[in-house]
């Protein structure tokens, strides 16, 4: 199966050991949500994770600061228990290689509608050297006001997003393709086709969709279960993975990998015979790009690296209920 180093942190754990196995999404229940931003911290440019888990208990905030040679990490976590109203707003300190960080959040308002992310009324601020180096959230006035600081000179970059959903037969989430472009819906369906020749008489297929579009259609899905394609969202070039091989394989509780990344227009334009121009909004064509040469830059420009690969992945981990 196509491995990615999941890297949990321990949201609700006493402990200071992180959980690197996937089995620990289902063991504690847990919805993640985890976004990698690139920015220079610490005259330095460093990765910055942003990650809100989830269970029946509490929600909890996790904000990890990459630290020298990419190893060591400096983590502030934020348990949102219902009876810590105190801890919905406040700011914690730790140092990165000499240099004083700061993070400040206001989540007393915030506005879940029952996801594990706030969508509205709440900020979340990292401060380094007096300047806002990364702000999430809507209240971006409250968040300078209270910080007193300016922002950063440098827009940090969004490099990754990972997220754990759990569904019977559908999976839909909601990405961006391009720093600058908006919002679009995606889903993934599986789905049983009757067919008597099969061993158990039916055939599975795999259908993606973007915005209601269907992009990806995958037919017998036991011979075809990993695989990726090309797809085309509004002029963007999104290389799409997938691994469904355990939801098909294995027994019990088990997820499917998918992975959209973005690729320059022009660059996938230049190597292809069809202009991209001349595409639909929603299509797709059939890929051989390798996952090697699918790897972000530090020294991308807008999000893009020099060889025409978009710096941001979605990691889509698609845990299927019986």
């Amino acid at each position: 199966m196509m491995q990615d180093t999941i890297g949990l942190p321990a949201c609700f754990s006493s402990g200071e050991k992180p959980l690197d196995d996937s089995t620990a999404v289902t063991r504690n229940g847990q919805s993640i949500f985890m976004s990698a931003f690139r920015t220079k911290i610490a005259d330095e440019s460093r990765l910055i994770t942003i990650t809100w888990c989830k269970n029946l208990l509490l929600h909890g905030l996790s904000i990890s600061v990459e630290g020298p040679e990419c190893e060591t990490q400096y983590t502030c976590k934020v348990e949102l228990k219902p009876w810590y109203f105190w801890r919905k707003q406040g700011s914690k300190r730790f140092t990165v290689e000499g240099k004083l960080i700061e993070i400040y959040w206001d989540l007393k308002n915030a506005k879940f509608n029952g996801q594990t992310e706030p969508k509205t009324d709440y900020y979340v601020a990292v401060v380094c050297e007096e300047e806002v180096v990364l702000l999430l959230g809507d209240l971006k006035k409250d968040a300078y006001r209270k910080t007193g600081c300016r922002p950063a000179l440098i827009d940090p970059i969004l490099v990754s997003r990972k997220e754990h959903i759990f569904g019977k037969k559908k999976f839909s989430t909601r990405a961006k393709f391009h720093e600058k472009g908006r919002l679009h819906e995606v889903s993934v369906e599986c789905k049983n086709r009757n067919n008597s020749s099969s061993a158990n008489g039916f055939d599975p297929e795999m259908e993606i969709r973007v915005d209601g579009h269907l992009v990806i259609h995958v037919k017998h899905l036991h011979w075809k279960f990993r695989g990726n394609e090309s797809i085309n969202v509004n002029k963007v070039r999104v290389e799409v993975y997938w691994d469904v091989h355990d939801w098909l394989f294995s027994p019990g509780l088990k997820h499917a990998l998918f992975i959209f990344k973005p690729v320059l227009s022009s660059y996938y334009a230049s190597q292809s015979t069809t202009s991209i121009s001349s595409s639909p909004p929603w299509s797709s064509s059939t890929s051989t790009t390798p996952m090697s040469s699918q790897t972000g830059s530090s020294s991308s420009l807008e999000g893009f690296n020099g060889g025409g690969s978009s710096e941001f992945c979605l990691f889509l981990y698609a845990w299927k209920v019986e």
